[in-house]
């Protein structure tokens, strides 16, 4: 099968390197530094099973979708309207869309765009880019996904790739799931430039953390979704999981590049004051990355015409 990749981050990255590894011809879409490395020397996957060079194709231009039969969008939220322009007139008819992105409401932004169905998927992995076409696994990798017409054939391909795929009939609390993580692990990872085990133990981070989480079910409950499971312990588990983990937010803090935290704490605090429900702590975790975003140097001003 012909898989696209669009957006060649390190989530993208793993799950493409994964698939091309299970014998797919995969492309990824990406940032020109990243497309040369791999051209040149393919993509080096920095597993924790296993270190190697994963040949595919490259391109840093969405028509490098044509013909895909499944195409996997990875952006970040904040360009989830742009990729979906870009890709929009190389879509192949038939093709599967499937959005693996931080944020509750990327595949239904995506949908608009493009005018046919967009299937979300929760993805559970942890991975960075560690250099130009170097991706570096440190933990999990599982995708939780919805039932649909596709979904048995999707699970498969993936499972073939080693890659585990959970099909949830209520994949809307899900991703629920996945936010209230995010909510409680990305801006203060951002803030401190901590991994998520090393800051679970600073004083008084438990409790901050079981604020945002009462606050996101609070505002969940408000728009009818049930969260599966035990939330606070898979909150708590993710320090073990994935101790060494920097959050994205804080990669893109670090980076001097603008972040996703308008999608994770800045969209509870969106739905919280639709339904008026206060998030007082989300409200702080979302202005202080704010501010930290701040501190980007200004585009230079323009000079006559």
């Amino acid at each position: 099968m012909k898989i696209a990749v669009m957006g060649a981050g390190a989530v993208g990255c793993y799950y493409g390197g994964m698939l091309a590894r299970g014998g797919h011809e995969v492309v990824l879409i990406g940032r020109a530094q990243h497309v040369a490395a791999v051209r040149r020397d393919g993509l080096f996957m920095d597993t924790k099973s296993f270190q190697e060079h994963v040949p595919l194709q490259a391109a840093t231009d969405a028509s490098g979708i044509e013909g895909a039969q499944l195409v996997l969008c990875c952006v970040k939220s904040t360009d989830t309207e742009i990729a979906g322009l870009q890709m929009k007139p190389h879509l192949a008819p038939g093709a599967v869309v499937l959005s693996l992105q931080n944020g509750y409401d990327n595949a239904e932004r995506l949908q608009a765009v493009l005018g046919r169905e967009v299937m979300p998927a929760v993805v559970y992995v942890a991975t960075e880019m560690a250099g130009p076409g170097h991706v570096k696994h440190h933990g999990r990798g599982e995708l939780v996904i919805g039932p649909s017409a596709t979904s048995q054939e999707l699970a498969a391909l993936f499972a073939a790739a080693e890659v585990p795929v959970q099909i949830s009939a209520n994949v809307a609390g899900a991703l629920w799931a996945k936010l209230i993580i995010n909510c409680a692990y990305n801006a203060l990872s951002a803030i401190t430039q901590m991994p998520y085990g090393r800051m679970v133990q600073g004083q008084g981070m438990e409790d901050v953390m079981r604020d945002v989480v009462d606050e996101c079910l609070a505002v969940a409950g408000a728009e009818g979704i049930s969260v599966p499971g035990d939330i606070r312990e898979a909150v708590r588990g993710i320090a073990v999981s994935m101790a060494g983990q920097l959050s994205s937010t804080a990669h893109d803090v670090a980076r001097g590049k603008p972040s996703e935290i308008d999608h994770i704490n800045g969209y509870v605090l969106r739905r919280g004051a639709a339904h008026g429900i206060a998030t007082p702590v989300n409200r702080v975790l979302h202005t202080v990355v704010k501010l930290l975003e701040s501190r980007l140097p200004s585009p230079p001003a323009s000079g006559p015409a």
